[in-house]
């Protein structure tokens, strides 16, 4: 993929957030459920950053979804900026030549890193990213504001970097494609912040997945609460808690010759849910 290919996929998904432009009836829907929340604005939210958190996961469908939103109106409030209520997102993931990170993450090593570039297409903020999970599970986030995103890691990059993952700018390329809408929910009660990420398409250099009717929830938490109003939601659904990395899905679905084994129980529970068939074990 070349720089000329990611402007195209961006003016995509700008058009389609446009007032003017074609909007699927699912995502009206969506929308006006969501409207059904009190916002909360992105300067209020400082206080539930949660950039050091302990994260919790879900794989719903929208029908499971549409139910849940109904149900916890009253707990959450949903952010919003310059009116919009529904975020979209793009990440470039990047990764060692043979995948270090990936197979660190698939094999069950104690300490996992992922390092992404993300912008939000939004508010056309573009950062570099690094997610380390260590052996207490608890997931750190640090980023730094880069210019503009792209493909390949900067210079300037390669002291925060070193600071926070084991690899270097040069040891790092671009592995993984990425875009996503996103629903972020605040807890009315509890320190937790919700994000529910819908509309999920993943592409590399020769090939594109979408995965339509998924959707996927993260519950993060400064510390594990049951008392969460949506894990309860999910409790009384049937819904448990799985883990799921949007980054071993695609690369796992994507690169025929990376193994992936262990995330054969994972796409099956998806395709099920694909097919209308919901599989709670």
């Amino acid at each position: 993929m070349n720089i000329h290919q990611d402007n195209e996929k961006q003016t995509d998904y700008q058009e389609e957030a446009h007032p003017n432009s074609f909007v699927n009836p699912r995502t009206r829907n969506l929308a006006h459920t969501i409207n059904l929340f009190k916002p909360i604005s992105l300067l209020d939210m400082d206080n539930v950053s949660l950039q050091n958190r302990i994260d919790t996961k879900y794989i719903l469908s929208n029908m499971q979804l549409f139910t849940a939103l109904h149900n916890l109106r009253y707990s959450y409030q949903v952010l919003e900026i310059n009116h919009d209520r529904i975020h979209q997102y793009q990440t470039i993931y990047f990764d060692t030549r043979s995948f270090d990170l990936f197979h660190d993450h698939v094999t069950g090593r104690a300490e996992i890193f992922k390092v992404r570039s993300r912008e939000y297409l939004n508010t056309q903020l573009s950062f570099l990213e690094v997610k380390h999970k260590n052996q207490k599970h608890r997931t750190e986030k640090n980023r730094i504001r880069i210019p503009r995103q792209s493909q390949k890691l900067c210079a300037d990059c390669d002291n925060f970097l070193q600071v926070y993952n084991p690899f270097s700018s040069r040891e790092l390329e671009p592995k993984l494609w990425n875009y996503f809408k996103r629903i972020t929910l605040v807890s009315r009660r509890n320190l937790e912040r919700l994000t529910i990420d819908i509309d999920l398409n993943f592409f590399n250099e020769s090939d594109e997945l979408f995965l339509d009717g998924i959707v996927v929830a993260e519950v993060k938490q400064d510390q594990f609460s049951s008392g969460s109003a949506f894990m309860g939601e999910m409790r009384r659904q049937g819904v448990r808690p799985i883990g799921f990395s949007k980054y071993c899905y695609g690369i796992s679905q994507l690169y025929a010759d990376v193994k992936s084994n262990s995330q054969k129980k994972k796409m099956l529970k998806i395709e099920k849910l694909r097919q209308g068939v919901f599989l709670y074990a």
